[in-house]
């Protein structure tokens, strides 16, 4: 997701990448979305992009609520 929006989107118009893409042009930054908590991302914004609006496994040290972006991938899906 992006850090305006969160956990939801408010461009109902758009795909969750859609949204997030828009909001970055204002200049937010891409955000990871966990359960209730969101965190700002901070670098690997080309591979943030292909996967946006997209479930990720992102790894990085957190700060509070800021990750620091060491590496993303495509989420593995959970056996139902």
């Amino acid at each position: 997701s992006d850090s305006m929006c969160g956990a939801q989107h408010m461009a109902k118009d758009k795909s969750a990448a859609g949204c997030t893409r828009e909001c970055l042009k204002q200049r937010t930054k891409y955000a990871l979305v966990v359960g209730k908590k969101v965190y700002t991302l901070e670098g690997h914004e080309a591979e943030l992009d292909k996967l946006a609006g997209m479930a990720a496994t992102v790894k990085g040290r957190v700060m509070g609520e800021m990750m620091t972006v060491q590496s993303v991938a495509t989420a593995k899906k959970m056996a139902e």
